[in-house]
């Protein structure tokens, strides 16, 4: 807008004073002068209205943009309600926490291909199931189906007998929980990041805390639980969020907890904290994780590969068993991957070494 408006302004300037120059040299008697001064006072004028004009013309244009959006935001569809009256679970449920995954199909835009295709699988309860595979081969998807952020195709998801397709939002969401790979903590205070609908009291809070490490660092503060969340969060490093996500968790106590590549955005050393307080806090419920480090899932009870465009399973099911067995076979794709990550730490350490 700028730069048009500039090229119109000096075309009109242009235009102004080349017609200026031939009034002054018209001879005498040819033109009066009072209707050249006329001329001149009105060139002047229009100038400043056609740029006016054109600068009115582009700001409508863009003000069209935003009335486009809305109307392709009033078009999206709604999620499901968050209470279905008619289909609510028990008090306990899930009790046994078994996933069941059948002929799960589940693609974004309805007219794009599949993302997971025919994901037919049990994560059994209370055991620690790992899924795995190549970027781009649907791990992440499969967490968004679970949570119902993307509804699937076709197929169904089972928990302990119930199709979650059938249960309002608050119902399903409400009993899971999830540590997310990009930590997230809002303005306000630790106790609302903690306990933001306050129903846990203080001493559960500051048990949770002092299990995810955090305790000592919110006691040397001057105000406690009410010590400040900046807007932008940067008073907390990203291991420091990271384990407040922790605590959260902790204090929901839910029986199906999902890591989202919870460990990688954080050092080795975090990594280690997050990894053991997991496996003694959360032994009794069933923990699905989703693995950047592949490390972290050798001590899970099954591992789930899901294939990629790379061996021509994408989003399908590539293995399903335990770490040891699909070690056994070096062919394993699991075998490969970890393999792979093996020969990218080894040349990070020595990258690291040189530069040292």
């Amino acid at each position: 807008m700028e730069w048009l408006s500039f090229r119109l302004n000096q075309l009109s300037n242009f235009v102004f004073a080349f017609s200026l120059v031939l009034l002054m040299t018209l001879p005498e008697g040819i033109i009066i002068p009072s209707i050249a001064g006329l001329a001149v006072t009105y060139g002047i004028s229009l100038n400043i209205q056609q740029a006016a004009v054109i600068w009115n013309i582009c700001n409508a244009e863009n003000k069209m943009i935003s009335v486009e959006r809305i109307l392709q935001y009033s078009n999206i569809a709604s999620e499901a309600p968050l209470v279905i009256e008619d289909c609510r679970p028990p008090n306990n449920w899930p009790e046994i926490v078994t996933i069941c995954f059948r002929n799960l199909q589940v693609c974004y835009p309805e007219h794009l291909p599949s993302v997971l295709k025919n994901i037919t699988c049990t994560f059994p309860g209370r055991k620690k199931v790992g899924v795995v595979g190549r970027t781009g081969s649907g791990k992440s998807t499969l967490i968004q189906a679970t949570f119902r952020i993307v509804e699937p195709r076709e197929g169904s998801i089972i928990i302990d007998d119930v199709d979650i397709s059938k249960l309002g939002l608050h119902d399903l969401r409400s009993r899971l929980g999830i540590i997310p790979q990009d930590p997230t903590m809002f303005e306000g205070t630790v106790r609302g990041n903690l306990d933001p609908l306050e129903q846990y009291s203080d001493n559960e809070i500051w048990e949770a805390l002092d299990k995810c490490q955090l305790g000592d660092l919110v006691r040397a503060k001057e105000e406690k639980l009410e010590s400040t969340v900046a807007d932008d969060v940067e008073n907390w490093s990203v291991g420091q969020r990271q384990l407040f996500c922790l605590g959260r968790a902790l204090l929901k106590r839910s029986s199906i907890l999902v890591l989202d590549e919870a460990t990688a955005s954080v050092d080795s050393a975090t990594d280690g904290v997050i990894q053991k307080f997991i496996t003694h806090e959360f032994k009794d419920r069933t923990i699905v994780t989703i693995a950047h480090r592949i490390h972290t899932v050798i001590d899970c009870d099954l591992v789930l590969v899901l294939g990629d465009g790379v061996n021509g399973l994408t989003g399908r099911i590539a293995e399903y068993d335990t770490p040891a067995k699909l070690l056994e076979s070096e062919d394993s794709f699991f075998s490969k991957l970890i393999k792979e990550y093996s020969m990218r730490s080894k040349s990070f350490n020595c990258l690291a070494k040189v530069q040292n």
